[in-house]
């Protein structure tokens, strides 16, 4: 039997579905698929009076918070850095809400494989898109694991190491059906070391329009990941660059 062909046109394109690589029953990744990752930070320096005005808007939490410990990867001599490439694995644990500690019943992990990169490296988001500087874009390809420390080995047998981690405690907001706009945007209010911050995600218009909700303005919009912001923090401080861990 032949494809069947729409009338006046080509046969229908069959979209690629998710698809998982199971090696054995230790090690298994689902492919999520590669994406445009569109994103700012937003420094917050009154955390509560920020929680305030997400419940002022009617944002709700969409999922628990969690304690996330991410590790990055990278050559000895940073050849993922230099072509502004990140491979990082990511431990995310429920937390117990309002405290920055680990909840005392632990609850099941999640880990996640994540490789980002500039745009025009992938060739996926349009022009213009990457040239909208006033927020960062990246493709990111996100993997879901079943054992990270079988992968972790994996990469330290390519000659990749483990050289940075950090650890904040993150919560996810969404803005409720009134804003039609909104409807493809995350908030995600953190939690760390260096501060409380927020990260806006979603398509370019979204994060303009929830910036201004929030009370901020594109000067306030921070394009840099937590790295640089710790990096800088240090040097504030001039104390020297180790991990961005909670004391």
């Amino acid at each position: 039997m032949g494809s069947k062909r729409r009338r006046g046109g080509p046969p229908r394109e069959k979209r690629p579905k998710p698809r998982k690589i199971s090696c054995d029953k230790q090690f298994s990744i689902t492919i999520c698929g590669m994406a445009a990752e569109i994103e700012i930070k937003l420094q917050i320096a009154n955390p509560k009076k920020f929680l305030k005005t997400l419940a002022k808007v009617a944002a709700k939490p969409v999922a628990a918070r969690v304690h996330e410990q991410n590790l990055l990867f990278d050559t000895p001599d940073g050849g993922l850095a230099k072509h502004g490439q990140l491979l990082r694995i990511r431990t995310e644990t429920p937390a117990a809400a309002g405290k920055k500690k680990r909840a005392a019943k632990k609850g099941p992990e999640r880990y996640l494989l994540t490789f980002k990169s500039p745009p025009e490296q992938m060739a996926i988001v349009p022009a213009e898109a990457s040239r909208n500087r006033r927020h960062k874009v990246r493709e990111e390809l996100e993997t879901v694991l079943t054992d990270p420390l079988a992968l972790q080995k994996i990469f330290e047998g390519l000659g990749l190491r483990g050289w940075f981690r950090y650890e904040k405690y993150r919560t996810a907001y969404k803005l409720p059906g009134r804003y039609p706009w909104a409807k493809d945007l995350m908030i995600d209010f953190d939690e760390t070391p260096i501060g409380t911050f927020v990260e806006l995600e979603g398509p370019h218009e979204a994060i303009d329009r929830a910036a201004r909700l929030l009370g901020f303005h594109p000067r306030d919009f921070i394009t840099k990941n937590y790295l640089v912001l710790y990096v800088e923090e240090c040097k504030r401080k001039g104390v020297g660059a180790t991990h961005m861990l909670f004391g």
